[in-house]
């Protein structure tokens, strides 16, 4: 089993991009169909943990770009204040 698809394999140490990129390896191995019961097993839970780990850095992410927003004179009170996006 190669590190994309053991689940004991460190999830905490991916970046998102290769968490993310793991994740769609497996999604497509279970889709095709072709693994047998017991590595879908195996590969579905870590998928599960993947996909939990890059829900973790999103969320890191939309933080950081919060406080970067509220840094800049952002709403107070600590709400965001939000606008219409104009394309010209």
């Amino acid at each position: 089993m190669t590190d994309a698809t053991n689940p004991s394999a460190d999830i905490s140490a991916l970046s998102f991009e290769e968490a993310l990129a793991q994740l769609e390896r497996i999604v497509g191995e279970l889709e095709s169909g072709q693994a047998p019961l017991e590595r879908s097993i195996d590969i579905y839970e870590r998928g599960a943990a993947l996909k939990a780990h890059c829900e973790k850095k999103l969320e890191a992410a939309r933080l950081k770009v919060e406080k970067i927003v509220l840094g800049q004179g952002g709403a107070s009170g600590g709400a965001v204040s939000v606008e219409p996006a104009e394309f010209n």
